[in-house]
């Protein structure tokens, strides 16, 4: 979730980032470190999918629109042109589809031939204001026999910063705690992920193609923002539990042929994320939040720290490197004593007063909680983990914070390489990074 609201302290963001370290920009800063690969990604592109702060802006055009009975208002997909890929790349993009098409049809694997129509945008947003997601999305079409037009996620490219940030901070968690993360990048290990919200489906995708042994499930409230992310954004319909393939447009073999198996790891649940987790069986290594709804409001269900969902998921996190990382939207670091005696507090998102709330209760169920502030935007990043695995080891004189810190700094390196990231890791870790305590 980024909110247009988010410009009042994208300013400020700027800042910290650029007195600690330059992210996308200057990957130079890294010094000797991996140098990224080209991010598609990259926030130098925002300017193409931004739109107004009130509405898509000038040229969008909406692909999606349609009412929410759950909280979300109007939820609505625009698109935009995209300058990347350029043109001169796509015919490699072709012979890929072709050969995955020969795969599939070997008698027709002569005539079948794919163009690629072009590359785009695409933003969720709710009630026209609120962006929740965004998704650079490949439009192509198959010209033998019956036409068929194809729609498919670039599950490499992360737009929106915040995005980064959990992946970041999150997975860098794991090593830190013993966890082989390379090993469950090549398949010789397994990875369970769980994803609360989501939205156009972006790091669920992301992190499929990252990691061959993952097996994710995904919880979503909304069937309007699931058919959103199928017709809208190129997710793929196979993964979502109980939807029928004749409610889809697009073609039967679209996801064979696009994901080659990748969405077969991939489980969409529309429930709601307390009942989940309540009859859930399996135990995640990895839990990823990031559920608020059309009012920008975190559920307080979600966080009650005497909760049902807290304890449950307490339950369901690996007892020694499980982990689980929280997007929360703020347009204020204040802590919540002091916001609300604040002359500006009226100003605050509406989960800004109960940041620390939100942060201590985490805190409480895992061990350890930190968080990082997101660059550009009003977004903090929290990671609660469990202590005994991230916190052990001689600290050699150092603070509780400058120890944690540091260990997961030296491991930033390690997931980059593991998983092939386009983005460094470390300047997101490093960003206003503080203990919850």
């Amino acid at each position: 979730m980024l909110r247009a609201a988010a410009s009042r302290c994208a300013r400020g963001a700027v800042r910290r980032l650029s007195s600690s370290a330059a992210v996308e920009a200057s990957p130079v800063a890294a010094g000797s470190r991996r140098k990224p690969l080209l991010d598609e990604g990259d926030w130098s592109y925002y300017r193409e999918w931004w739109g107004e702060e009130d509405g898509p802006g000038e040229g969008a055009q909406t692909v999606f629109r349609r009412h929410s009975e759950c909280g979300n208002g109007v939820v609505s997909v625009s698109a935009y042109p995209a300058s990347r890929p350029a043109s001169e790349h796509w015919s490699a993009t072709e012979r890929w589809l072709q050969e995955r098409n020969a795969r599939l049809y070997p008698e027709s694997a002569s005539s079948d031939q794919f163009k690629v129509l072009g590359y785009q945008w695409r933003v969720m947003r709710f009630n026209d204001h609120t962006r929740q997601s965004t998704a650079k999305v490949m439009t192509c079409y198959r010209t033998s026999g019956q036409r068929s037009l194809f729609l498919m996620q670039q599950p490499h490219v992360l737009a929106v910063p915040y995005v980064k940030s959990m992946v970041s901070a999150g997975l860098t968690a794991l090593p830190c705690s013993s966890y082989d993360l390379a090993q469950a990048a090549s398949g010789q290990n397994t990875l369970q992920i769980l994803c609360i919200g989501h939205g156009g489906g972006t790091l669920p995708l992301f992190l499929a193609s990252k990691f061959r042994g993952a097996t994710i499930h995904i919880v979503e409230i909304d069937p309007v923002v699931v058919s959103a992310s199928i017709e809208s954004m190129g997710f793929p319909m196979s993964s979502v539990k109980g939807l029928s393939s004749d409610e889809s447009m697009l073609p039967a073999d679209a996801d064979d042929l696009l994901w080659g198996g990748i969405h077969d790891r991939i489980f969409l649940h529309i429930a709601d994320a307390e009942d989940f987790i309540a009859n859930d069986s399996n135990e995640y290594d990895i839990v990823f939040i990031d559920a608020y709804d059309g009012d920008d409001v975190f559920p307080r269900k979600l966080w009650d720290v005497d909760g049902a969902f807290m304890k449950n998921l307490e339950k369901k996190v690996h007892p020694i490197h499980g982990t689980v990382v929280v997007n929360l939207h703020s347009d204020s670091e204040l802590p919540a004593s002091e916001a609300e005696g604040n002359a500006d507090s009226q100003s605050m998102l509406p989960m800004g007063r109960h940041v620390s709330q939100v942060c201590r209760a985490y805190k409480k169920h895992f061990g350890l909680a930190f968080t990082a502030a997101v660059p550009w935007l009003c977004n903090i990043t929290l990671v609660a983990c469990r202590d005994k695995g991230i916190a052990s080891g001689a600290r050699l004189g150092l603070s509780h914070r400058d120890f944690v810190l540091g260990k997961l700094l030296s491991k930033s390196d390690t997931v980059e390489r593991a998983l092939d990231l386009p983005f460094p890791c470390l300047p997101y870790i490093k960003n206003g990074f503080t203990m919850v305590h």
